[in-house]
C-alpha cells in the first residue's frame, strides 16, 4: 500500500460521553457496510468504546476510519490526540487485545493508537465499498445516547447467549470425545479457559453499563426532586402577585391609601422572592456550564450586612430565636462581587433560621493569614438549630438533595442553597466548609481572599473621584434613562445625556466629562464603535468609559471591549456599585498590565487625563 491510497470515511472528535456513544455507533456502521459479520462488528465497537473512555478527556482527541485498499484491504481507526504524554491504560489495551487479537498498532509517533480491522476475502473494490460506506453514514440518524445504552444491552445480551451456547456445545464435544483422545481434553481446557476470560469481560461491561444506568436513574430522580420543590417555590410568590394584583384592580376608589400601599408592597417583596429565585436556577444553570462570572468591586461589608439585618430580620419565626449580625465600626477590606456573596450569606443564614427553633443565629466575622500569606475575610454563620447527622454532611451539597426527617415538616425549599453556595464560593476563589452534630446545630465558615489573586496589584494612580464634575451618558431608552436619573444625581454635579449614538463623540469632545456611560445594544453606530472611536482619537483615549448593558456576560464580545474601564449590569444599579465600577476600574487594569504603546509598567487607567482646553497636566 503506498502512501496516501487510504480512503477517507469519517473523522469525529471525542470530547465527551455523547461522543463516546457516537464513536461506538459509527464503528459498528461502518464495521456492518463493509460487510463483517454482527460478532466482528460487536468487537470491534467495544474496542473502540473501551479506548475512548480510557483517553476520554484528553486534550484534541478524535477518530479517523479510512479504508486502506491493497492485497488485503483494511478498516483502519486511528485515534489521536495533542497531549503525547498520554496513552491509553495497559488494562484496556490488553482487554481490547482480547476482543481484537493483533488489531491494535503502536506508531512511533506520541499521541497515536491505530485499530487495524481486516475485510472479507469477497469483498467489493475499495471504491465501491468507500461509496456504500459513506452513503450508509450520511443516512444514519443524529445520535441518542439512550439507544446506543440499549444497543450495547442487547450486544452484551447477545455475547452472553453466544458465549453459553458456545460451552454447551463445548462440553457436549467434550463428553463424546473424552474416551478417545487425551489431547482434544487439553484443547478443549484450554478454550474453556478462553471462553472464561471472555465471560469475565463481558459481565464486567455489563457491571458498567448497570453503573451507568444507576446514574441515569439518580440524575431522573434528581430531577423529579428538583420539579416538585421548585413549582411550589415559584407558584406561592406569582399566585400572590397575582392575587393582589386583582385586589387592587377589584378594589374602589374610596380603598384607604394606606392599605394600597401594603397591598403593593406585598406585590413587591413576593416579586422580588420570585425574582431572587429565578436568578438562583438562571445561577446553578450558569455555574454547572462554566457561564456565571464574578463582577469584582469593592465590596462595603458594614452596608452588606445591615443590608442583611434589614432583610433577614423577617425570616425570624419565633421570638425563641434571637438573630445576631454584626455592626463593625472598620469591617476588613474586601474586594469580590457583592450580588453573590450577599446570596452566599443570605442562604446560609435562611438555612440557619428555618432549622432552629430556640437559641441564637449569629454572622461572624473576621481576618485570618492564608498560608501562601494573602489575607483571608473569614464569614461563620452559627445556629443552635438540629443539626446535621455526619452521614449527610457531604450530600447536602449535592443538587435538589434535602435532609430527610421530621424538621422538614412545613418549611418550604429547593435544595438549590447550599450547592449553589459551593459553587458560588469557589468562583469567589473561596472554601466552604460545615461542622455540625444532631442536636448541637451547625456552623458554616466561608473564607474569601481579601483581594482575588488576578486584582492582587497596587491600585492605579489617578482612580476615579467619588463625586464627578460632569457625566455623560449615552443610551437610547428612555424608560432607562428616566430611571437611572437619580442614582447618577448622586455620583456627579451634571450629567448629559445623548439620545442617538451619533452624536456622542461631539458631546464627550464638548463636555470632556470626567467618565462617559454607554449602552452597547444601539442604533449604529453601536457601543462597540463608540468604544473603539474613543481610544482612536488622542484627546478622548483617557476619559474613563463605562459600559451598561442588560446583556448576558456570555453574550458580550469581551475583545472589542478591552477599552471599557468596567462593565456593568443595569439590573439592580445603584450609586455605590456604580461609584465602585469607576474606581476599581483602574484597579482592574493594572492587574491586565499596560496597553501597548505605553510605558513599562504604567497601567493605561493611570495617564494623565487632559485638561477641558485640550492640554495635557
Amino acid at each position: 500500500m503506498t502512501p496516501g491510497a487510504a480512503l477517507p470515511l469519517l473523522t469525529s472528535a471525542v470530547g465527551s460521553e455523547q461522543e463516546i456513544f457516537a464513536l461506538r455507533r459509527s464503528g459498528r456502521v461502518v464495521a456492518q457496510a463493509m460487510g463483517l459479520d454482527n460478532q466482528a462488528q460487536v468487537r470491534l465497537a467495544t474496542a473502540l468504546s473501551e479506548l475512548g473512555r480510557d483517553l476520554l478527556g484528553v486534550r484534541g482527541l478524535n477518530a479517523s476510519f479510512t479504508l486502506a485498499p491493497g492485497e488485503a484491504p483494511a478498516l483502519l481507526v486511528t485515534l489521536r490526540w495533542e497531549d503525547r504524554r498520554r496513552a491509553p491504560g495497559e488494562e484496556t489495551l490488553e482487554a481490547v487485545g482480547r476482543l481484537l487479537p493483533g488489531a491494535v498498532r503502536r506508531p512511533a509517533v506520541p499521541g497515536c493508537l491505530v485499530v487495524e480491522q481486516p475485510l472479507p476475502g469477497n469483498s467489493p473494490s475499495p471504491a465501491e465499498l468507500a461509496e456504500r460506506t459513506l452513503r450508509v453514514l450520511s443516512a444514519q440518524p443524529a445520535p441518542n445516547p439512550m439507544e446506543e445504552l440499549r444497543a450495547q444491552n442487547r450486544d452484551l445480551i447477545a455475547a452472553l447467549e453466544d458465549s453459553r451456547a458456545q460451552r454447551e456445545e463445548l462440553q457436549r464435544l467434550n463428553e463424546e470425545l473424552e474416551t478417545t483422545n487425551q489431547g482434544v481434553v487439553a484443547l478443549y481446557s484450554e478454550l474453556s479457559q478462553e471462553l472464561e476470560d471472555t465471560n469475565r469481560g463481558v459481565v464486567a461491561l455489563y457491571a458498567e453499563l448497570d453503573d451507568k444506568s444507576r446514574q441515569l436513574r439518580e440524575a431522573g430522580d434528581a430531577r423529579t426532586r428538583f420539579w416538585a420543590n421548585v413549582s411550589h417555590e415559584l407558584r406561592s410568590p406569582a399566585n400572590s402577585v397575582i392575587g393582589l394584583a386583582r385586589l387592587l384592580l377589584d378594589a374602589d376608589e374610596d380603598q384607604p391609601a394606606e392599605e394600597r400601599r401594603h397591598q403593593l408592597a406585598l406585590i413587591g417583596a413576593s416579586g422580588s422572592t420570585l425574582l431572587a429565585l429565578v436568578d438562583e436556577l438562571l445561577d446553578v444553570a450558569k455555574a454547572e456550564s462554566g457561564r456565571l462570572e464574578p463582577h469584582w468591586s469593592s465590596v462595603d461589608l458594614r452596608i452588606l450586612l445591615g443590608q442583611l439585618r434589614g432583610t433577614m430580620r423577617g425570616l425570624v419565626q419565633t421570638p425563641a430565636v434571637t438573630l445576631v449580625i454584626p455592626d463593625p465600626l472598620r469591617p476588613p477590606e474586601l474586594t469580590g462581587d457583592e450580588v453573590m456573596l450577599t446570596r452566599i450569606l443570605r442562604n446560609l443564614l435562611s438555612n440557619a433560621l428555618k432549622f432552629t427553633e430556640q437559641g441564637e443565629v449569629r454572622l461572624e466575622v473576621a481576618t485570618e493569614r492564608a498560608p501562601d500569606g494573602s489575607d483571608l475575610v473569614v464569614l461563620t454563620v452559627t445556629d443552635t438549630g438540629v443539626g446535621i447527622p455526619a452521614e449527610e454532611q457531604e450530600r447536602i451539597f449535592e443538587e435538589f438533595y434535602q435532609v430527610r426527617g421530621p424538621h422538614q415538616r412545613g418549611r418550604s425549599g429547593t435544595g438549590l442553597g447550599l450547592p449553589y453556595v459551593r459553587r458560588v464560593a469557589e468562583l469567589l476563589g473561596g472554601a466552604l466548609t460545615l461542622v455540625s452534630a444532631p442536636g448541637r446545630g451547625t456552623t458554616v465558615t466561608l473564607r474569601l481572599p481579601a483581594v482575588p489573586p488576578a486584582l492582587r496589584t497596587p491600585p492605579a494612580a489617578g482612580s476615579a473621584p467619588a463625586r464627578l464634575a460632569v457625566l455623560v451618558t449615552v443610551d437610547d431608552d428612555p424608560a432607562f434613562r428616566t430611571g437611572v436619573r437619580p442614582v447618577l444625581g448622586e455620583i456627579a454635579d451634571r450629567v448629559v445625556e445623548v439620545t442617538r449614538s451619533a452624536d456622542a463623540l461631539a458631546a464627550v469632545r464638548r463636555e470632556r466629562p470626567d467618565a462617559v456611560l454607554l449602552d452597547l445594544h444601539m442604533p449604529a453606530p453601536d457601543g462597540y464603535q463608540l468604544l473603539a472611536d474613543l481610544a482612536a482619537d488622542p484627546l478622548l483615549r483617557d476619559v474613563p468609559a463605562l459600559v451598561l448593558t442588560s446583556a448576558r456576560s456570555a453574550d458580550l464580545d469581551h475583545r472589542r471591549l478591552v477599552h471599557a474601564r468596567a462593565v456593568v449590569e443595569k439590573t439592580g444599579l445603584d450609586a455605590a456599585r456604580l461609584a465602585r465600577a469607576l474606581a476599581l476600574g483602574a484597579r482592574v487594569r493594572a492587574a491586565a498590565g499596560p496597553e501597548p504603546g505605553g510605558p513599562a509598567g504604567t497601567p493605561a487607567a493611570a495617564a494623565p487625563r487632559p485638561h477641558r482646553d485640550g492640554t495635557t497636566p
